[in-house]
């Protein structure tokens, strides 16, 4: 069971990246919204998305999970600071869950870099001594 836990919250968090896509690149009114009142519409949309989807897809490759891991902390944080700064943690009144689902999204995939933290090259000392 040990060994399928990477894997589960791996699956987890390219769910949750990859479900909300549909959102982005079918210019949902509730992402509209959003990416308009951050001032990042409709390119912030559509390049977030696609950065999204980049992040999911690495995540479930096994030389490459900690580099989605990391894309999507840098990308997740994102949210959450436009959340904390801008939207507000309640947007359209969604009671809050998609911030929610950004915090649990965030502190997962810092949990799998973390566990994955010996494949980054610049961490890893028998990449620099060869």
């Amino acid at each position: 069971m040990k060994k399928y836990i990477p894997f589960i919250l791996r699956l987890i968090v390219a769910i949750i990246l990859i479900q909300t896509l549909r959102f982005k690149f079918t210019a949902h009114p509730d992402s509209v919204y959003i990416f308009s009142k951050v001032g990042l519409e409709p390119f912030g949309r559509i390049g977030i998305g696609i950065i999204e989807l980049i992040a999911g897809i690495l995540l479930l490759i096994p030389k490459t999970i900690w580099i989605g891991a990391s894309l999507t902390l840098g990308v997740i944080g994102g949210a959450i600071l436009m959340h904390l700064t801008t939207l507000g943690i309640i947007v359209n009144n969604d009671n809050g869950v998609l911030f929610i689902l950004a915090v649990i999204t965030f502190i997962v995939s810092g949990i799998i870099l973390f566990l994955y933290k010996h494949d980054i090259p610049l961490l890893n000392k028998k990449t620099i001594n060869n």
